[in-house]
């Protein structure tokens, strides 16, 4: 990935959340690949243990920091003792997230309840301390992975695309703030990326690419020090277009892909 390389060959220290799967599972190896030390952080601490080995026999070095990061406390106290063990982080990617579809017709609170918990409390009780850090150094790079799901209210995404939504909300809030201090924020779009999570759907999903394909593209943008990284640019092109349709057309769209039920015949 010497294209995408951000090192100009110094040993940096990298924070990736959500990394023991999916999207944050490829940008660990990406990463790893490119000479950067991968803090990998993650519930299931067996699955990190796999990244690390792997990484370690073909790729680079990953150590593994088990965390749940809907544990405020528990994500205040990594960061300190990552940066004891390995090093200041350079860049912290805060991929950690999950996805429950929501049939309007049978609303319940859990769903939004602990989608906000953990796409988007998970990622500010990270967001704090790694912040808190980079600003005390004038330095460093943050990226928070939303999604494109949340630029407008898709059928059954009701309560993920309001967490994600609220995400990227945050993102232009703090971006000229954080920028000041010398921190670079960015947020991360990504459309239908095939993962664990995605596998679960049961509809076509339009645009579809690999994890590694987008690790490599967010990387490019992180890079660059571009706020809004989105992949991939097809579909994320047409969600901007969709984002400025008046109501009615939009309801008129979504009114067609809305899943349908038994009981609607």
């Amino acid at each position: 990935m010497a294209d995408h390389a951000m090192t100009a060959g110094l040993r940096q220290v990298a924070w990736v959340t959500g990394a023991s799967r999916g999207i944050g599972y490829a940008l660990a190896c990406a990463l790893a690949e490119d000479g950067w030390v991968v803090a990998a952080s993650a519930r299931n601490a067996a699955e990190l243990d796999v990244l690390a080995a792997e990484c370690a026999a073909f790729l680079g070095e990953v150590r593994p920091y088990p965390l749940d990061i809907t544990d405020a406390e528990a994500a205040a106290a990594i960061v300190p003792i990552i940066e004891a063990e390995v090093g200041d982080i350079a860049l912290a990617i805060l991929n950690a997230g999950t996805h429950e579809p929501v049939d309007g017709r049978a609303l319940s609170v859990g769903p939004f309840r602990r989608l906000m918990e953990t796409n988007y409390m998970g990622s500010v009780n990270c967001l704090v301390p790694v912040a808190e850090r980079c600003v005390a150094r004038g330095a460093g790079r943050i990226a928070i992975v939303s999604s494109l799901a949340g630029y407008r209210g898709l059928p059954t995404a009701s309560a993920y695309g309001a967490s994600k939504a609220a995400l990227i909300n945050m993102c232009e809030a703090l971006r000229p703030e954080l920028e000041a201090a010398g921190v670079v924020l960015s947020v991360i779009t990504p459309g239908f990326v095939r993962t664990p999570l995605t596998d679960r759907n049961p509809f076509p999903m339009p645009f579809l690419i690999d994890a590694d394909v987008a690790a490599l593209r967010i990387l490019r943008g992180v890079a660059g020090n571009r706020f809004e990284i989105t992949c991939p640019r097809r579909f994320a092109f047409l969600m901007k277009l969709v984002r400025i349709l008046p109501y009615e057309l939009f309801f008129l769209l979504t009114r067609r892909v809305r899943p349908t039920r038994a009981d609607d015949n």
